[in-house]
């Protein structure tokens, strides 16, 4: 894990296997405009990703601490040469002892922009995708247990109740059974065939997408990393400061609406989560399940 400050350099576009790429995430005009951003603030972007966000902070005059688990990410970010931006290399489950190692108290704000980033879903051998062929990974930084551990070696009830109580999958338990009668499985679309045959494909929709989806949040206990996230941002705001995090899951956003609901110094913002426009839910289908939630530190009065 490490920080470091990018010397100020026109930037460049995002690369990605050799060719630029431009990255808007979703929600973007609005989880600027919520975060309330002023010239001089210091702002944690907690998912760093294709830096759009974080570009969005620096143009409106933020400073930025910008967390990514991904080496890769941090890379491509480094590569812009952006002027007030430090990287950390760390999951954002870290957020406290990082900005406490740099020397930071408290933040203006702080927007996660939770799941998988394009990058992530595009580049098959990171195994994120059931519709290319990859390695069974699905590790955002470089953890050391993968999906593919978890399907070759947990036992049958372990991994049925992954695949319902992450992936909300209600044929958990014949998929683990599949799973296991078909072991050993070392590609993202041999896992997708074998839940493909468990299910019988019978609805719209690829019928791995909740298998994989769950896959993907334990082998990264992202939900465990939201959760502390929440708990770091009630000391790391400054009062007055702003929370946006952007969900992409039920899990998700209502671990974060009732986090906001029972907590003491964040005051919820938003009565019903902030979703995509229709125009944008028709140029990036991956919005349409995208939901915003917005609070604001009292300074502890409750």
């Amino acid at each position: 894990m490490y920080a470091s400050d990018c010397a100020a350099q026109p930037p460049r576009p995002l690369q990605q296997g050799g060719g630029s790429v431009s990255h808007t995430p979703v929600l973007y005009q609005e989880a600027l405009d919520w975060l309330a951003i002023r010239p001089g603030g210091v702002y944690v972007d907690a998912t760093l990703g294709g830096a759009g966000h974080t570009r969005g902070i620096l143009e409106r005059g933020g400073r930025v601490i910008a967390f990514d688990q991904d080496p890769q990410a941090i890379a491509r970010a480094r590569a812009l040469g952006l002027p007030h931006l430090t990287l950390v290399e760390a999951n954002f489950s870290e957020l406290l002892p990082q900005l406490e190692r740099l020397g930071i108290a408290q933040v203006d704000g702080i927007l996660a922009d939770l799941g998988v980033s394009s990058f992530h879903f595009d580049d098959p051998g990171r195994g994120f995708s059931y519709q290319h062929e990859g390695p069974l990974d699905m590790r955002m930084g470089t953890g050391d247990l993968t999906a593919a551990e978890v399907v070759n070696t947990f036992e049958e009830e372990e991994i049925a109740d992954i695949l319902f109580r992450y992936g909300e999958e209600p044929r958990a338990r014949r998929i683990a059974r599949f799973i296991v009668e078909n072991r050993p499985i070392s590609t993202t679309t041999q896992l997708a065939e074998v839940i493909r045959r468990a299910t019988g494909f019978r609805e719209a929709g690829h019928p791995a997408r909740k298998s994989f989806q769950a896959l993907r949040i334990y082998v990264n206990d992202e939900l465990g990393a939201l959760r502390k996230l929440l708990q770091s941002a009630e000391q790391a705001l400054k009062p007055g400061g702003r929370l946006v995090i952007i969900s992409f899951h039920s899990l998700e956003d209502r671990l974060v609406k009732h986090f906001l609901r029972e907590s003491s110094v964040l005051r919820p913002l938003t009565k019903k989560p902030v979703v995509p426009s229709e125009a944008e839910q028709r140029e990036n289908p991956r919005a349409r399940s995208a939901k915003m939630r917005v609070a604001e530190h009292d300074g502890g009065k409750a």
